[in-house]
């Protein structure tokens, strides 16, 4: 076993991940996660079950005037949740 130059964990911990096929549910779960920091607290509160599929993230509101404001922001939405987690996890907003 050869020993190399020290690394930080913040180096090795991504690739890890990357090798293990961690990296693709981690960054879909840190962007449900930043549904309530990126939107805010009310749509939190309007906000039920939320999950990811094939790159979309579908949304249930019980508000039908937030699901026609979601649905109409929807391409600013992805990108600024996309931003949030600095990958790119969805490309399309389904709200129900």
């Amino acid at each position: 076993m050869k020993r190399g130059g020290i690394k930080a964990i913040s180096e090795l911990l991504p690739a890890t991940c990357r090798e293990s096929g961690l990296e693709t549910p981690l960054n879909e779960f840190r962007l449900l996660k930043a549904w309530a920091h990126v939107l805010g607290e009310t749509v939190k509160n309007y906000t039920g079950e939320m999950y990811i599929k094939n790159q979309t993230l579908y949304v249930h509101v019980t508000s039908s005037v937030l699901r026609q404001e979601l649905m109409m922001n929807r391409r600013t939405i992805v990108h600024r949740l996309n931003e949030y987690v600095k990958a790119q996890v969805i490309a399309n907003l389904v709200v129900k």
